[in-house]
């Protein structure tokens, strides 16, 4: 299993005619975090004008494996999913562009999902689409839906990274959220113990003044009430408060 799920998710490009769109492609890809192209039966393999159009993603392209069949590149994967400009005779699971990157997302964690685009000027035909469990079609403007390869995969992956960055976030925030179940809230007998320390205290240094107290407890009970510390910040905050307390008791010695 690789570290990262993008790792996971194959970008497979079928009998590409022109190298220079399987040069865009992998920019495309690396854009968005992706390094898996496989490239089949390609017509003309990537050279120079493809390495020129891949820029910075020149590993991308010069790590990318070539196959002669569709069956070879997605014998691995658990979840394929096809590419389509048009609606087929042959009806076929549909997924749009955001379901599709969350769904490859979703599997990725458990096997190598693959997202499979045809060839330039026909895309993939209903033999090679039959082969993938769910097709995805871009909904471009119907008066003029012409995308180009590189357009295409960069769209896609584009929805596959937006679903794995959606995925990290909400890893991190349970993540964070199961750090904080762990420290205990404090009961009320130590939380007004807290409250009478911390009075003490200002009463202490002279912020509070004994015969006029005014709201400044009620205002610092909204305040901690709204940030609810749990036991370990509320000794925390006890021993600020000691400090505090040390403190004036040194500085009114100093003084005598």
């Amino acid at each position: 299993m690789s570290d990262s799920l993008l790792d996971n998710v194959r970008i497979v490009l079928v009998n590409t005619s022109d190298c220079r769109n399987i040069g865009s492609a992998a920019r495309a890809m690396k854009t968005m975090g992706l390094s898996q192209l496989i490239l089949v039966d390609p017509i003309e393999m990537p050279n120079g004008q493809a390495q020129a159009l891949a820029a910075g993603a020149t590993d991308v392209l010069a790590n990318a494996k070539v196959v002669a069949t569709l069956e070879e590149a997605i014998n691995e994967c658990g979840l394929v999913v096809g590419t389509s400009a048009r609606s087929r005779t042959l009806p076929w699971p549909m997924l749009e562009p955001r379901g599709c990157g969350e769904k490859l997302i979703e599997e990725a964690s458990e096997y190598p999902v693959a997202l499979v685009f045809g060839r330039e000027s026909s895309g993939l035909t209903n033999e090679e689409l039959q082969l993938c469990h769910f097709h995805v079609q871009i909904p471009a403007n119907p008066e003029y839906s012409s995308l180009n390869l590189a357009m295409a995969v960069q769209t896609l992956s584009y929805e596959v990274r937006t679903s794995y960055l959606l995925k990290e976030e909400q890893k991190h925030q349970s993540k964070a959220a199961a750090q904080t179940d762990e420290e205990a809230f404090p009961v009320v007998e130590e939380t007004e113990r807290f409250y009478q320390h911390f009075e003490n205290a200002l009463k202490g240094t002279g912020f509070i003044v004994p015969s006029h107290p005014g709201l400044v407890m009620t205002k610092l009970r909204r305040l901690f009430n709204r940030a609810r510390p749990d036991v370990k910040e509320l000794k925390m905050m006890r021993g600020i408060l000691a400090s505090v307390e040390r403190a004036s008791a040194n500085k009114d010695n100093d003084n005598n």
